[in-house]
């Protein structure tokens, strides 16, 4: 099933037959693939790219998306519900590569900067962060091999990261092992207990200095040295000669801490301990002010390099946002629930703060899907390369991928490819559309609307619409409007064989209900949702189902054969409460089971309004 639903991404045999050009150029694209080994190097590359772009295009290899069809976002859910589909599978799965293009659109060019990131959660601090378990599923793992994947480099060489709040938690638990911090202000008198203290460590640390600088002045053997070395305690940072003070408390580290203002020739270093506390102070000598200032622009670095080799991928991320460019992306409300999942924080229980959270992040996103609803032929298709085939066909846009980098060895791969398809499709989407890009070149298109309007949806199947949760806006079509999922009643437990439009005539005429208008699909084998046109019906349904009055034999001998009925809310009730193990049949009958009083809970809900396709089924080869 799974296997299906990922070759479904690639190019048709036939098309792949008819444009055997297009194809070869896919291959040629020079996509920088970057590991822990170039991390460095690259993000510097990056860097320059994001800042000097109009767009950053993303797109994500992952471990896997969902264990049974019906996990996978369907047409009748409401945005709500696709938001906790995709934080199922968010937080179930890993992301092994990460594509990341920046993009401007110039006259005729569109102009790429592809790299593909390949990751790996390791646990660089030894701190149980972000090293933990994940799913992977079979077919994923074998798509990826089939295109190359190397594993052992990915697992090996591949970059960790951790997330802003796994980054402060490891902040809280190990503190900077290169800190060094001013004393604050003494807020009492000290004690005799701690001018004694005072007394003793001033002395210790005077006298570590003679015995340095006289070990400076004079030559003596290696042994004595070392012995002398022992006895006072000094130890080497770097280059330099070093003391560590021991310390028992807080009080000790603020006491030692105004000690050292009166020797100007040392830098004080704070040692964590795990619980975030400190544990000893390193106290570092310095040949001379000048020698000082090195020190600690030389400590300035160092934190520099720790803090990149912690956050790790993250730097990326942090990069992006830094830059407030607007991010492009394809199933953005999946997408961007790994990135928050993985490299922000966990994610929220609900879509608007989930939606809250994403944008103080990314100010500006934009779903190429969303788009390509606009342009009717390509409302359900889900393949990238499809639909720039399709636009190649039926449009005349001069309007190129061109990307100026030029890259030696693996770069020529075909990791990563599905960023520039993005950033393709979004570019000749805008022209088709008639959308101008803020910083793209004006004068190339004839406006006629903005991107603005197509900013931060995160409902899955809303097009063009100015308020992301606003699920009563859309544009409809001969096959497509709106519908309350009111109206909307999922059945379940067939025997034998069922297709949409078996069930929808055995419906019919079984009782007055389904005389008028409605409508069948099936979400699975062995579970369909009805959609009635007339308000009230569906709950109808409900009732006489539950009291049996139905005329139709063969619908009664459904019934007592297990035949069962339920409306929107037990479907809602079924995602809310992580009931995602197994068929969307037997997490109904769990969900009916453990709340049998749903319709009186829930009866103060509002129904929302979602987009119903008149096609009689689901194509189960798509799910």
């Amino acid at each position: 099933m799974f296997q299906r639903r990922l070759l479904c991404t690639q190019i048709p045999k036939s098309s792949i037959h008819r444009t055997p050009h297009q194809t070869s150029n896919l291959k040629k694209w020079p996509i920088k693939q970057v590991t822990k080994s170039n991390f460095s190097e690259s993000l510097e590359e990056i860097k320059t790219h994001i800042f000097n772009c109009d767009f950053i295009a993303f797109s994500l290899q992952k471990t896997g998306a969902f264990s049974s069809s019906w996990q996978k976002v369907l047409p009748f859910d409401t945005a709500d519900i696709a938001y906790l589909k995709a934080k199922y599978s968010a937080e179930r799965f890993q992301v092994f590569q990460f594509a990341v293009c920046p993009f401007s659109v110039k006259s005729s060019k569109i102009i790429a900067h592809p790299y593909n990131f390949h990751l790996f959660p390791r646990d660089e601090l030894k701190i149980g962060m972000p090293s933990y378990s994940f799913f992977c599923q079979s077919s994923y793992l074998t798509a990826m091999a089939r295109e190359g994947f190397d594993f052992n480099t990915c697992i090996n060489d591949g970059i960790s990261y951790l997330s802003t709040a796994q980054e402060s938690a490891a902040k809280d638990q190990t503190g900077n092992p290169l800190h060094s911090t001013k004393p604050s202000q003494s807020a009492s008198a000290n004690s005799v207990a701690d001018s004694m203290f005072v007394d003793r460590i001033k002395s210790r640390v005077r006298n570590w200095k003679s015995a340095c600088r006289d070990s400076e002045n004079k030559t003596e053997d290696a042994l004595i040295s070392s012995l002398r070395k022992i006895v006072s305690g000094s130890e080497v940072f770097g280059s330099r000669p070093s003391l560590t003070i021991d310390i028992c408390s807080e009080r000790q580290v603020q006491l030692v801490m105004e000690m050292l203002e009166d020797f100007t020739d040392v830098v004080p270093l704070l040692v964590p301990a795990k619980a975030g506390s400190t544990q000893a102070i390193r106290v570092v000598l310095t040949s001379s002010k000048e020698d000082r200032d090195i020190f600690e622009k030389e400590l300035q670095l160092m934190e520099v390099e720790h803090n990149k080799r912690v956050r790790g991928f993250r730097e990326v991320i942090d990069l992006i946002s830094t830059s407030q460019k607007p991010v492009v992306a394809h199933n953005s409300i999946d997408e961007l629930a790994f990135v928050h999942s993985k490299f922000l924080a966990p994610l929220p229980s609900t879509i608007e703060n989930f939606r809250s959270s994403l944008c103080s992040v990314f100010p500006q996103i934009f779903d190429v899907n969303h788009l390509m609803r606009e342009v009717g032929p390509l409302r359900k298709v889900k393949n990238l390369p499809a639909a720039i085939l399709y636009l190649k066909r039926r449009f005349t846009m001069l309007l190129n991928v061109e990307i100026p980098q030029r890259i030696e060895g693996d770069g020529l791969g075909v990791h990563g490819r599905d960023v520039v398809r993005i950033s393709e499709l979004f570019a000749k989407l805008c022209s088709i559309l008639k959308i101008i890009p803020e910083s793209s070149d004006a004068d190339d298109i004839n406006s006629s609307s903005t991107l603005e309007s197509y900013t931060n949806i995160f409902n899955p199947c809303l097009v063009n619409s100015s308020d992301p949760f606003d699920e009563d806006v859309g544009i409809s079509t001969e096959k497509t409007r709106t519908i309350s999922t009111g109206n909307l009643v999922f059945l379940w437990g067939f025997r034998g064989e069922m297709s949409a439009r078996k069930l929808k005539n055995l419906l019919i005429g079984s009782h007055e209900l389904f005389s008028g208008e409605f409508d069948v699909r099936l979400v699975q084998k062995n579970c369909a949702i009805v959609a009635f046109w007339t308000p009230g019906f569906a709950e109808s349904l409900l009732e006489v189902m539950d009291s049996g009055g139905i005329n139709s034999e063969t619908l009664k001998d459904m019934i007592s054969e297990g035949l069962t009925a339920a409306g929107y809310k037990t479907y809602t009730s079924v995602c809310q409460q992580g009931l995602w193990e197994g068929d969307l049949a037997d997490a109904l009958d769990k969900a009916l089971e453990e709340t049998a009083d749903l319709s009186e809970t829930n009866s103060e809900e509002e129904p929302t309004v979602i987009f119903w396709d008149n096609d009689e089924s689901i194509n189960l080869d798509e799910l």
